[in-house]
């Protein structure tokens, strides 16, 4: 346990301390109130009812929490979920294995470790609704047009990888949305910002989750 980083967040839910990059996956005061909040309410939540299908775009897939969650949000919907999640830096089965996610939200634990397990570059159907790839590749060379509603940017902050937060990967990733789509993260960095209304989004600042003041919304 101490050598993978894991620890417990205000909600009581798991988190991981980046030995790389020196920062948490997730924030202090609780990770699963941060994703229900930054990614479900402001993201998936949406979108819902307004197609029978949704295509999602996660930049960082960490733990794994984001994706979780949305199978949770929609294993009883009329819905399809096409999800795609990039990591450049997987975490081990072993860390996966102590998180405890699906303790904690009341799912089948297998559901959430085979999303660590199965090969990358191939579609799998996690659940009848929700298919599932993920690439092991830095977030620069998504290659995406017109593609997804939603885009979960969850990529270390700009202290650490600031050159994920400038330009040409937000423009990588407005190419990537459909008309209408929308990019949700926890960062609320001016600087951030403006790169969004740079490259064309539409930006809207709302309340962030339990310990942050803001987070922000992009609308292609």
């Amino acid at each position: 346990m101490k050598n993978s980083g894991i620890f417990e967040t205000g909600d009581g839910s798991h988190s991981i301390l980046s030995e790389k990059f020196g920062v948490t996956y997730h924030s202090k005061h609780g990770a699963i109130q941060e994703t229900q909040h930054v990614f479900i309410k402001h993201g998936l939540k949406s979108k819902l009812g307004t197609s029978h299908s949704i295509s999602i775009l996660e930049i960082g897939f960490g733990t794994g929490l984001n994706a979780l969650m949305t199978l949770l949000e929609i294993k009883d919907l009329s819905i399809q979920v096409d999800y795609h999640t990039y990591e450049a830096y997987p975490i081990s089965m072993e860390t996966a294995k102590q998180l405890n996610y699906p303790k904690l939200l009341g799912i089948d634990s297998k559901k959430f470790l085979i999303m660590h397990e199965i090969d990358f570059e191939k579609e799998h159907l996690i659940s009848n609704n929700f298919h599932f790839t993920k690439y092991k590749k830095s977030f620069d060379t998504i290659g995406f047009v017109n593609q997804f509603d939603i885009i979960y940017f969850d990529a270390y902050g700009p202290g650490q990888q600031p050159e994920l937060w400038d330009k040409p990967l937000m423009e990588k990733m407005f190419l990537a949305l459909k008309k209408d789509g929308i990019l949700t993260t926890y960062c609320a960095q001016g600087a951030f910002k403006r790169n969004l209304k740079a490259v064309g989004f539409t930006v809207q600042t709302v309340p962030g989750p339990p310990g942050k003041r803001e987070m922000t919304i992009g609308k292609k």
